[in-house]
């Protein structure tokens, strides 16, 4: 099973969305997924406990059914920061379970393994600052960790650029493989569009996986693109 993990630009740079489109494209391919966001903020209380609108939509979309549980340990109701929802209810985010979810996913028969950040690459899940005991963790570092490949997804809106070209050099830097990225128009009015998709083709030293326009509901991705997150 191949393990890829989608960060975004910025919180709302749209990765749950193309993400669902992804999983939809490789299910008619024939290949099997599941899909996993390990944390979540912005939760609801259900009959089943907390869940999560993009974690119900990620499981929703891979085709190996997983329990709730899995699809999403880490389920905080505040829609703020983890970092602070977790601190506000007095215990650290724990990425033991995160990690020790992961390696039971692992296990599972599938061709795809789709895990699905929150936030940006940065996203801090434990600050001293709130957490006296806590040294400071990043989720990427858990990334590193698993060695799993990496698609960006940048919301083409203005500004995009800038957020774009940061994180692709951290994720560098990280000694991180990106796999390639996804152009996701966010910003149905972005002044300039297609100049800044060639900016960002510039800017940004990986493929460009797939450009989604606002509210496209398929994905037509071709065997090459798929083949690209199935053997990263």
């Amino acid at each position: 099973m191949k393990t890829v993990f989608i960060t975004g630009t910025d919180t709302d740079a749209g990765k749950t969305y193309v993400s669902v489109l992804l999983l939809k494209a490789i299910n008619q391919k024939g290949f099997k997924t599941i899909a996993f966001k390990p944390i979540a903020a912005g939760c609801e209380q259900t009959v089943q406990g907390l869940q999560n609108d993009d974690a119900l939509q990620l499981q929703a979309a891979a085709n190996v059914s997983i329990l709730y549980n899995l699809a999403n340990p880490i389920a905080l109701e505040q829609a703020i920061a983890p970092h602070i929802a977790a601190a506000q209810l007095g215990k650290p985010i724990d990425m033991l379970l995160v990690s020790k979810t992961l390696a039971e996913l692992q296990c599972f028969t599938a061709d795809l393994l789709l895990v699905e950040g929150a936030g940006g690459w940065r996203l801090p899940v434990a600050l001293p600052a709130l957490d006296k005991s806590a040294r400071i963790k990043f989720l990427s570092e858990f990334v590193m960790e698993h060695k799993m490949s990496v698609v960006l997804v940048v919301g083409m809106k203005l500004g995009c650029l800038n957020h774009a070209a940061l994180t692709f050099e951290q994720i560098k830097r990280d000694g991180c493989q990106l796999v390639g990225w996804v152009a996701n128009q966010i910003d149905p009015n972005m002044l300039n569009y297609a100049e800044n998709l060639k900016s960002l083709a510039a800017l940004i030293d990986a493929p460009m996986l797939a450009e989604v326009t606002h509210g496209q509901q398929t994905l037509n991705a071709n065997d090459e693109v798929l083949g690209r997150l199935i053997s990263s």
